[in-house]
């Protein structure tokens, strides 16, 4: 079975077809730079733009960087504000023409990960962290999601974390590896403190450089790289459609 799962991020819009049986894509994702200003309106024309690029006609998984409840999202954390109390899921339905499902785009790179990836076969509470623009989080417990957790925006020091250890703060202020990874430890540190995890899988498109980072991490918990780097949203947002559609 196959449904088009596509992932929506402040730099970027990107989806393909996913075999939801195996986690495989079908075809090479299809990536669209996210529009500036990230309006609504924007946004589903770029959705609705790739779901004709693979000619897709059928339910669609889409993630977004924000708290989703039934399809609305309450936050607007790096996109425009004008998503805030929108419902989602009814404007990209309009837009493609097709029924969506719309949910938080670190828990849908868990869900992903959790079921096929790295975190396939654990119990306990496991952790999934993305680093890109900014942090998203996705806990899991002996596998059933805590949705909408959003540890990223968690503050420390007076500063929420994202805007300390993202990606893209590391690439803005020029850190090395090392001055980078002291503030991730410290987040990681935060998260341990509150919630005592076993696993931390880390996400984004930055692990896929993690043999630079990863041994100058310092955690309790084992800690691994994701297995689908910045795909996971894409499986992950297939993965739950066929869940909430089937």
């Amino acid at each position: 079975m196959e449904i088009l799962g596509i992932d929506i991020g402040a730099s970027g819009i990107k989806g393909a077809p996913v075999n939801v049986k195996t986690g495989e894509l079908v075809a090479e994702h299809h990536r669209i730079v996210t529009p500036q200003p990230s309006t609504p309106e924007a946004v589903a024309e770029v959705v609705a733009e790739i779901t004709g690029y693979f000619n897709w006609k059928g339910p669609v998984g889409c993630t977004f960087p924000a708290v989703i409840k039934k399809g609305i999202s309450y936050t607007a954390a790096n996109v425009d504000n004008g998503w805030v109390n929108l419902n989602v899921e009814e404007l990209l339905a309009t837009a493609t023409g097709y029924p969506v499902l719309v949910l938080n785009d670190a828990d849908a790179a868990g869900i992903a990960e959790m079921e096929f990836g790295a975190g396939q076969g654990r119990g306990g509470v496991v952790i999934m962290l993305t680093f890109g623009t900014g942090i998203g989080s996705a806990i899991f417990i002996d596998g059933k999601l805590l949705p909408n957790t959003e540890f990223g925006r968690m503050e420390i020091r007076c500063q929420e974390a994202e805007h300390q250890a993202s990606a893209k703060t590391r690439e803005e202020e020029e850190l090395t590896w090392k001055e980078w990874t002291k503030r991730v430890n410290e987040f990681l540190a935060t998260m341990e403190k509150l919630l005592s995890p076993d696993l931390f899988i880390l996400g984004g498109g930055i692990s896929s450089k993690h043999r630079k980072f990863l041994p100058l991490l310092s955690t309790h918990a084992e800690i691994v790289p994701a297995q689908f780097r910045n795909k996971a949203g894409i499986i992950g947002a297939a993965i739950a459609a066929r869940r909430h559609f089937r």
